[in-house]
């Protein structure tokens, strides 16, 4: 409660009577106005006001639409607070955004957002326009070219020396993995409402032992302002290409094992810099770069941030053509920002799954790994498996079935299955008579997870299949699924088992059956439900 001293009686010095008068007034009412003002990443960038329709655009920058509609219709990239620049030509609605803006006006008390006038965001980007248009006028005509040239004459030649990188070889340091176990690899085929196996939530190219593959001569204190994102985000930003290199290095190492440390640099500021170095030439800046990405990744609280500062664009173009580790790191990213619910259509839209695809031959076993665990986390969106269905994802995916890969490719064929288009488009590959050759194969060699996942794989295309009969004969599955009923897991087993019932029985012709609820599998399927991982 606050009291003020308005008005009252008093006696001053020659007698007369000064009045006062108390005010009281809640003290939640002097601070109502703070409380309902709204966080910084519910404003337009543009506009400056809660958004109504947030929407992510290509840079995974994140606007009022019809703030994009305007700087579109006008052809204008404003300059954001960070120096970046947005790109407008994808626009993806941010509908988690939305509802979280509303919830915080209801909470609060705040005013709904309502949709922006038109006119009025045009009248502010023409300002902003002219603006520019000034700024750079006055840039342009700052330095003539004769005060460029004297200061030239006067300032002695700078001798620039390559920044050798601190990185040691790779070929040097043992090969590290962060994969569970087999029995973790097993996928809920056809079954909704089932989360994400938690059979990976560390990229592989991630280590946090003591045994770091940095070397750097002084350990940065997180206590002091080494740690500041605005010091780090200064020296990433440096011209000099050797202090760069070494900030990056520094960045890479203090977030390589402190989990609050990663949250409280992963900044819009920092971010921004870290973007700068993923575009760089030098091939240290950048693998460090895309490293410390991956550090900062890890965190649950940092993934949507990334992925809306604008970071996957340039993280991609390093997946496709940057430096052997580079690339590495740069699938760790995808795979660790892909176990966000909220990045996935964004991080499929933005272009990453023929990349992703692609990265499956690379020569690197990490990048081939965590390239699979990011596609089979992004399959688990259905726009993103009509994509990869688009894409011809199925054929690849099917070659790579005698590969050291099949673990992983099985659990997003899992899921194209799971799908009309993705199952019809296994049915035209000849994936029936793939799969019961692979599962042939892993009936002799007993490899207990990738005869699971083959097995739910083949249910999903059985399921509602009418096709699914003449290619199973066509590859002699009744005999293969004897041997999965006789020898497999339990899991196994009970697919096999009702896959050899319909086989069987429509084989003997015979009374109609539903054969559809045979292999929805009735009230047996709700014991499966219960483990994320189960079939």
């Amino acid at each position: 409660m606050l009291v003020e001293f308005v008005n009252c009686e008093d006696m001053v010095g020659n007698g007369k009577l000064r009045r006062w008068r108390f005010s009281i007034r809640s003290a939640s009412a002097a601070t109502k106005s703070e409380k309902t003002k709204p966080p910084d990443e519910f404003l337009c960038p543009i506009s400056g006001v809660l958004m109504f329709e947030p929407v992510v655009v290509s840079s995974g920058h994140t606007f009022e639409k019809t703030s994009v509609d305007v700087c579109k219709d006008l052809k204008f990239v404003p300059i954001l607070a960070d120096g970046s620049r947005p790109d407008f030509s994808t626009v993806i609605f941010n509908l988690a955004l939305k509802k979280a803006i509303g919830s915080w006006s209801v909470s609060t008390g705040a005013d709904l957002p309502c949709r922006p006038d038109y006119s009025s965001i045009e009248d502010l980007v023409r300002k902003m326009m002219a603006s520019s248009s000034q700024n750079e006028g006055d840039l342009r005509f700052r330095d003539s070219e004769r005060d460029l040239l004297k200061g030239m004459a006067e300032k002695p030649p700078v001798i620039l020396t390559h920044a050798v990188t601190q990185l040691n070889p790779r070929s040097i340091i043992p090969h590290r993995h962060f994969y569970s176990s087999s029995s973790e690899e097993s996928v809920l085929a056809n079954v909704p409402d089932t989360p994400p196996l938690p059979f990976v939530t560390r990229p592989s190219c991630y280590s946090s032992s003591a045994s770091s593959e940095i070397v750097v001569d002084e350990s940065p204190d997180p206590n002091s302002s080494t740690s500041d994102d605005q010091h780090f985000s200064t020296k990433l930003l440096s011209l000099d290409v050797f202090e760069q290199e070494q900030c990056v290095i520094s960045l890479r190492k203090v977030t390589r094992a402190d989990e609050e440390l990663r949250v409280s640099l992963c900044t819009p500021r920092l971010l921004s810099a870290l973007r700068q170095c993923l575009l760089s030439r030098y091939a240290a800046v950048q693998t460090n770069a895309v490293a410390a990405l991956v550090n900062l990744s890890l965190e649950n609280a940092n993934k949507l941030k990334i992925v809306r500062s604008g970071i996957v664009p340039p993280l991609i173009d390093v997946l496709k053509g940057g430096p052997a580790e580079s690339q590495e790191h740069a699938a760790g990213a995808l795979f660790s920002l892909a176990l966000e619910e909220d990045n996935k259509t964004a991080i499929g839209v933005l272009g990453a799954l023929q990349p992703l695809l692609h990265a499956l031959h690379s020569d690197s076993e990490r990048t081939r790994n965590d390239s699979a665990l990011a596609l089979y986390h992004l399959s688990l969106n259905k726009s993103n498996r009509d994509k990869l269905v688009r894409l011809g994802a199925v054929s690849t995916l099917l070659s790579m079935l005698e590969t050291s890969l099949a673990g992983r490719v099985l659990l997003v064929l899992c899921n194209l299955a799971a799908s009309n288009e993705g199952k019809s488009a296994l049915l035209d590959s000849n994936a029936v008579e793939c799969l019961f050759r692979k599962l042939r194969t892993e009936n002799v060699n007993s490899t207990e997870a990738i005869r699971e996942n083959t097995v739910a794989c083949l249910y999903s295309l059985s399921h509602g299949s009418m096709r699914f009969k003449g290619l199973a004969k066509a590859a002699r599955a009744a005999e293969v699924l004897r041997v999965v009923e006789e020898n497999g897991s339990e899991r196994a087993r009970e697919k096999a088992k009702r896959m050899l019932m319909m086989l069987r029985e429509r084989d003997e012709g015979g009374e109609s059956v539903d054969w559809d609820a045979i292999l929805e599998g009735g009230a047996s399927q709700a014991r499966y439900r219960g483990s994320s991982t189960e079939f």
